[in-house]
């Protein structure tokens, strides 16, 4: 089992905090996987199981639960009295108004509660209200490549991990399926439980082969500037009329599930964020394989993926920059100041001209904060004026 620590870490620190811990992500990220390894430290630390409430939503014993005072109760019967309980509530949004039943345990002075969920809307709206300056979020995602690689001790071909790790997947489940056939079929049933369960059944959206349609283009077109205009003209074109209000829900319902990462722009020399033309990050590389196949391989703007889970990862605040004329591929705030990163899978030509070209946005930028050019080739670390070329393979290995 690999044992995410950078997120268990996060819930270490914040044990025993007045707060409701909240873990969000896509589903099959590890969630579940998570609560367990801090029950286990818990353990490890004194705590009995008897000071353990632990359910899963998803799990057919707790059909019955479907309200947020059946919830309560269920937890409430299994408290002791005058101890510390620490109570994990696994995919609690399948509960109706599972808020109040949240906040009625938050209260008891004896209970640590810690809770996952597979929706943004978590989060939104009553939620919120509810429990504003009560909750701290961890955001999770699927493995790491650092995570992804601490599966293969043995094995030092950096390249060729990276290679599997795109195409097999980060799912942490997806490492125990051996068999290509196996591995699509089960990111297709992800795939297939986000699009049905988090998506079509919520929403109630009556057009699934529509929002697939959708789906799909948005894997196609990772990094790519889009908008929701665009999207329905292309659909459109292509024989499937939608309207832009249609795109637009379809695109809010696929982020809120976590398939989708939306990041808009900000002008570096205006300081100000830009209202259009926004880029799209999957999850998983791995699950735009299975959907489009292997021929859609456009390393690239893969590599650029990678590249924005990781600094999603490491907890910055994401967007594209622009620089006049020019496009910075990501601007990463963070708690004490702003880097920016330009990636490239190669600058290496005859002429240099692709480096010079690559290079050009960082140069644009006046101020002194950290620069950087990712790319995967060999090359010692190298400082161009100030901005620095590093191998993006060491980059993703490097310590958070």
């Amino acid at each position: 089992m690999i044992q995410r620590q950078e997120y268990l870490n996060s819930l270490i620190s914040f044990r025993d905090k007045k707060l409701i811990k909240v873990v969000t992500g896509i589903r099959r990220c590890g969630k579940s996987t998570l609560l367990e390894l801090f029950q286990n430290y818990l353990r490890t630390d004194g705590i009995t199981d008897e000071q353990i409430v632990s359910i899963n939503l998803e799990e057919c014993e707790y059909d019955e639960v479907e309200t947020y005072k059946q919830l309560y109760n269920f937890v409430a019967e299994k408290i002791v009295p005058n101890k510390k309980m620490y109570i994990f509530i696994d995919e609690v949004q399948r509960v109706t108004d599972f808020q109040k039943a949240v906040d009625s345990l938050y209260v008891k002075k004896n209970c640590d509660v810690y809770i996952t969920g597979s929706n943004a809307y978590l989060l939104s709206g009553e939620l919120a209200t509810l429990l504003s300056g009560r909750y701290v979020e961890i955001k999770m995602l699927p493995l790491s490549f650092k995570e992804y690689i601490s599966n293969f001790p043995d094995d030092t071909n950096l390249e060729r991990l990276y290679a599997d790790y795109i195409q097999n997947s980060a799912f942490p489940y997806a490492l125990e399926i051996s068999k290509p056939k196996d591995r699509r079929q089960y990111l297709q049933g992800i795939y297939d439980t986000i699009v049905l369960k988090d998506i079509v059944i919520r929403k109630k959206f009556p057009d699934t082969a529509m929002l697939k349609s959708v789906t799909r283009f948005m894997f196609d077109n990772i990094g790519n500037l889009c908008s929701t205009k665009k999207i329905a003209d292309t659909m459109t074109s292509a024989g499937r009329k939608i309207s832009v209000h249609t795109v637009g829900s379809y695109l809010t319902a696929l982020t809120d599930c976590f398939i989708l990462y939306q990041i808009g722009r900000y002008d570096i020399k205006g300081k100000q964020y830009l209202k259009t033309g926004d880029k799209y990050y999957v999850a998983d590389i791995g699950l735009r394989y299975a959907m489009l196949g292997t021929k859609k391989v456009d390393i690239w703007h893969i590599l650029e993926n990678v590249v924005f889970l990781e600094l999603a990862r490491r907890g910055y605040e994401i967007y594209i920059g622009k620089v006049g004329n020019a496009e910075v591929d990501f601007i990463a705030i963070g708690d004490e100041s702003e880097e920016y990163y330009q990636v490239a899978y190669t600058v290496i030509d005859a002429d240099g001209a692709t480096l010079r070209r690559e290079l050009a946005p960082l140069e644009a930028i006046k101020d002194h904060n950290p620069k950087y050019l990712l790319t995967m080739d060999n090359t010692p670390l190298t400082s161009h004026n100030g901005i620095k070329q590093v191998n993006v393979l060491d980059w993703l290995l490097k310590s958070t």
